[in-house]
């Protein structure tokens, strides 16, 4: 049961305004309800959960110390805004997230002026705070820029890129550190509390400020000698030594749980002369539900669920996902092959390659989310001798794609790529969508590029991967369950470049790449039955193209159709320029290509996104029948009666 909340301080708050206008002491209050809504909501939608609770208190402070949206706050990844989302006037669609027309899952510009910046992608967060800060400042205008960022985000290279030229933005740059998994810190207590408390309060900024002039009239060195006494007395005493030597002043660690240490803290922050700041706030995923404090991995990203039990619904038995062949896939190779290691970037569970690491502990490795790193340390353990397995999500591996150019192919050192969540992934919409892998991978010299079109297929690809020692190799797949096939009991190594015919006809033929195969098949059964022969054939290779059996395709058949699961610029355009090399434009030749469209669609049930991107059958079938309307006479005759 998920039966609303009461919350009737909660209920008095629209837009941050209303917020500020209620006492201190009514914050508590205010945060355990806004707690208890967020559960309930989640509970209907699903989505990201034990964030979003480690936050509660974070959220409720930031808008009641700060000018939001005057002053600019972006949310890290994005997925723990659900509380600032209630709190900014969205509390009446909350129970819409992740659906389809309803509101995000994470921030988003087009949603609200209190979501300056759209994420969904990890530590972006400082650089764009950084952005808003110099704006403003330039401008002559009052704002802040806030940025709010995960100790795990930290690992990302982009963030003390930042943070390295943040002298820029002055005191108008807060970066506010959620750390909340990895301890960094001592255990918060009193004692912490209260030198942070003390560290950004005026009189104390006054007293440094002071201090500060006084030592800039002594000799150089007593002058060098008093500015690092203080970095570390203030360094032992809290932490925080590598933020100051990038500019930062280091306030923390404060109880991210604990308004009354919080808000004095934040205000403090707010109404300093000094430059940009960092809070070290500590937090706890799940905080104020059990069932996500007890298993804060588990309730990271759950799905509808029962509030009172924790509960989570169950999708019915089925085929397994293609994750999970994945992962057994390579367990498997790894058994045959000690050379075979893996490499993910901070998404074990994701790419399935906890399994692997729980079987080859010592060949198993998260680099944390640094997918640049990832990419370059593969391509040097294949340089060495070694066959690794880079496992990552198609929209992140966007991130290392300059890594994939000039460290792998144009070494041609053959890192071995599982791309994960390629084509359209539901609720997570747009930011996580595999949309671009076939183009941005396809157009590279040396890269072989394969997509699985059944969870049997994926199996013969991982054995191919891992057999293939000529250069990079990529296989994508997509995000959820296999069709339910036969898998083999010994995986077969396919040949570099060679299709397969699945159903042979005369008339039409469709050229399919990836898991949009299933709708080809029913594509063919409605041609079929308007009586055009129709081939169906699984090309397995987006590159190297089969081009002998394309050509024969191409040649032998009234209209011929390409369809894929990614972007322009992928399998059609590759069958284009052969078509067009081969001289059979010249012919009249019968050529569409069906792709996604070129624009970024919003979050739905995947089969809804693939309807309206035009990749089911029934788009299948109309494209093949509106090509044969333009034909000549006589052609096609069978279609129109």
């Amino acid at each position: 049961m998920n039966d609303r909340p009461s919350t009737p301080l909660l209920d008095q708050v629209i837009w941050p305004s209303d917020l500020r206008a209620l006492k201190p002491e009514q914050l508590d209050q205010l945060a355990d309800e806004l707690r208890q809504e967020v559960i309930s909501a989640v509970g209907v939608t699903g989505g990201h959960l034990g964030s979003g609770l480690g936050v509660v208190e974070l959220t409720t402070a930031i808008h009641y110390v700060f000018d939001t949206p005057n002053d600019k706050l972006v949310w890290d990844v994005g997925h723990q805004c659900y509380p600032h989302k209630i709190l900014t006037g969205r509390r009446d669609r909350i129970r819409t997230l992740r659906q389809g027309g309803g509101l995000s899952g994470f921030t988003k510009r087009a949603e609200s002026e209190y979501d300056p910046f759209g994420a969904a992608h990890s530590s972006t967060s400082i650089s764009a705070a950084l952005g808003f800060a110099v704006a403003s400042k330039l401008a002559g205008k009052p704002g802040k820029g806030i940025a709010v960022i995960g100790d795990g985000a930290m690992s990302a290279g982009m963030a003390y890129e930042a943070m390295n030229n943040a002298r820029e933005a002055g005191n108008r740059l807060i970066v506010i550190l959620n750390d909340n998994d990895m301890s960094i810190a001592p255990p918060v207590g009193g004692l912490s509390a209260y030198l942070a408390r003390l560290v950004s309060s005026r009189e104390f900024l006054g007293l440094r400020d002071l201090a500060k002039r006084l030592a800039r009239r002594l000799p150089r060195p007593l002058h060098n000698a008093a500015r690092k006494t203080d970095e570390f007395a203030r360094g032992m005493a809290m932490g925080g030594t590598l933020f100051e030597e990038l500019g930062f002043y280091y306030v923390g660690p404060v109880d991210g749980h604990n308004l009354d240490q919080l808000i004095p803290v934040l205000e403090n922050v707010r109404d300093a002369a000094e430059g940009p700041c960092l809070i070290h706030v500590v937090t706890q995923k799940g905080k104020g539900y059990a069932p996500a404090e007890a298993a804060a991995d588990k309730y990271h990203g759950v799905q509808k669920f029962d509030v009172i039990t924790g509960t989570q619904a169950k999708a019915p038995p089925g085929p397994p996902s293609y994750t999970t062949v994945f992962a057994n896939a390579l367990i498997a190779e790894a058994r045959r092959d000690d050379s075979i290691c893996a490499i993910t970037a901070a998404m074990p569970s994701g790419t399935g390659l906890d399994k692997f690491a729980q079987a080859f502990p010592t060949r198993a490795f998260d680099v944390g989310i640094a997918e640049q790193h990832a990419v370059t340390f593969a391509a040097g353990l294949a340089a060495k001798g070694m066959r690794p397995f880079c496992a990552i999500y198609s929209t992140f591996l966007q991130r290392a794609y300059d890594q994939v150019v000039h460290d792998v192919a144009i070494q041609n050192l053959p890192v071995r790529f599982a791309i994960d969540r390629a084509g359209l992934v539901g609720a997570d919409g747009s930011t996580h969508a595999g949309s671009f892998d076939i183009t941005y991978l396809a157009t590279l010299p040396n890269m072989v590029v394969m997509a699985a079109a059944d969870e049997a297929e994926l199996v013969h690809m991982v054995h191919t991967c891992a057999m293939h020692d000529d250069g990079p190799i990529a296989v994508r797949y997509p995000r959820g369950n296999g069709l339910g096939v036969p898998m083999p009991e010994i995986p077969e190594r396919l040949e570099i470049g060679k299709g397969r015919i699945v159903r042979e006809g005369r008339q039409v033929a469709i050229l399919s790449l990836g898991t949009r195969l299933e709708e080809a098949l029913k594509a063919a059964d409605v041609l079929e039955a308007k009586g055009l022969s129709t081939t169906v054939a699984d090309l397995r290779f987006a590159k190297p193209l089969d081009e002998a059996m394309i050509r024969r395709l191409l040649t032998t058949h009234e209209v011929a159709v390409t369809i894929e699961e990614g972007a322009i610029g992928g399998l059609g355009a590759h069958v284009l320029t052969l078509a067009s090399d081969l001289g059979l434009i010249d012919n009249g030749l019968k050529l569409r290509t069906m792709r996604l469209p070129d624009v970024f669609q919003d979050q739905d049930k995947p089969e809804v996104q693939y309807a309206n991107a035009r990749l089911d059958a029934a788009a299948v079938v109309d494209t093949v029948l509106t090509a044969l309307r333009h034909n000549s006479p006589g052609i096609g005759s069978e279609a129109r009666a």
